[in-house]
């Protein structure tokens, strides 16, 4: 897909770059209606949502951003625009059925830089089938690979990703079954177990076959990496955790860490958390503590995150940029006003910055 690449001479000067994962909660114009026939906003509530959207990005002016739970990517692409967003692209197109009533939201991204190259992110199938997969297996939602032309750092790939839910792939129909109230607890269970399993085979094969992909493209194109999106898990889960596989066994160790360096990834937060210890700031607890950015119940949890290369690692000794912040909008979910947040999202807003080093 073809993009204009005006000059970047107006942009040299800026030190400072941002990146934000935005899970938008079913952005759906209406009068289209998101799964269910009765889920379609007003026009007074699509107006809410669309002005809650635009006062985060006139506020926190991230450079680019990674959308999920996109049903209407045209008007979505119009917002962005009025805030200064002039590129803009997705992958894929969600489902329709009944002429109205949308399934399967897409990934996005924005960028007040230019997008050189979007590209659709495809499991590698002979990857896949030694994982015991079959020669059909896709992402639940296309991956989606922008390469960006930022000042200082020149192309970098940016990989938006929205991976499998947590709820079952196995539904029940309780209406259509002669069962017994007894039997209908059992099969239930039973669905709801597998079900769940599967969703977490889903998501953590989601994961290993997308890292494949970006360490054959890191050898190939030596770009740096950012990693963002939905991961609909904790990091800290053995589900996801090899995504931030640092260390080999078996392996010589003459020049492995430093190769190990190229191709790995890193979480902003912990590259955050050790440039306050490097630089012996004084942090407050806020600091300290990662706030969560998806709350079930009494329950919380960190699900969204954005993953660096090590062009972005303080550590590193060709490192251009270093992590000066990491901050989760998150005043809609912990302290939610109707008038200003009663139509906005479900999970935190992540924005990382990145200041030049010198």
């Amino acid at each position: 897909m073809p993009f204009d690449s005006p000059s970047l001479t107006s942009s040299l000067a800026n030190t400072k770059l941002k990146f934000a994962t935005f899970n938008l909660f079913n952005y759906l114009e209406p009068p289209n209606a998101a799964y269910e026939f009765e889920r379609i906003f007003s026009a007074e509530q699509w107006q809410k949502k669309q002005r809650w959207i635009s006062e985060y990005l006139d506020e926190y002016r991230p450079d680019i951003i990674g959308f999920q739970e996109v049903f209407s990517p045209n008007s979505l692409k119009e917002l962005v625009a009025s805030q200064g967003y002039q590129y803009f692209a997705v992958v894929d197109q969600p489902q329709v059925i009944d002429d109205f009533i949308y399934q399967r939201p897409v990934v996005a991204i924005a960028s007040r830089y230019p997008i050189i190259e979007v590209f659709s992110v495809e499991p590698n199938i002979e990857f896949a089938q030694k994982l015991g997969l079959t020669d059909q297996f896709s992402f639940s939602r296309r991956v989606l690979r922008a390469t960006i032309e930022i000042p200082h750092l020149g192309n970098c790939d940016c990989y938006v990703v929205h991976f499998k839910s947590k709820r079952s792939m196995i539904e029940l129909n309780e209406h259509n079954n002669n069962f017994s109230p007894e039997q209908t607890i059992i099969e239930s269970l039973k669905a709801q177990i597998a079900g769940s399993w599967g969703s977490t085979v889903q998501r953590g094969s989601e994961a290993t076959l997308l890292m494949m992909d970006m360490i054959q493209r890191r050898e190939e194109t030596n770009q740096p990496m950012v990693l963002m999106g939905d991961f609909n898990n904790t990091l800290a889960d053995g589900v996801l955790s090899h995504i931030l596989t640092n260390t080999l066994r078996f392996v010589s160790t003459i020049d492995r860490d430093a190769y190990l360096a190229k191709y790995c990834l890193h979480d902003a937060w912990d590259l955050y958390q050790a440039m306050l210890a490097n630089e012996g700031k004084t942090v407050n607890k806020a600091e300290e503590t990662r706030p969560p950015t998806h709350y079930f119940g009494a329950s919380s949890s960190v699900l969204d995150y954005i993953l660096l290369s090590c062009e972005f690692d303080a550590n590193y000794h060709d490192s251009l940029y270093a992590v000066s912040a990491h901050e989760t909008y998150d005043r809609h979910l912990i302290n939610p006003i109707f008038e200003r947040d009663g139509e906005s999202i479900d999970h935190g807003v992540v924005l990382v910055s990145l200041t030049l080093r010198s």
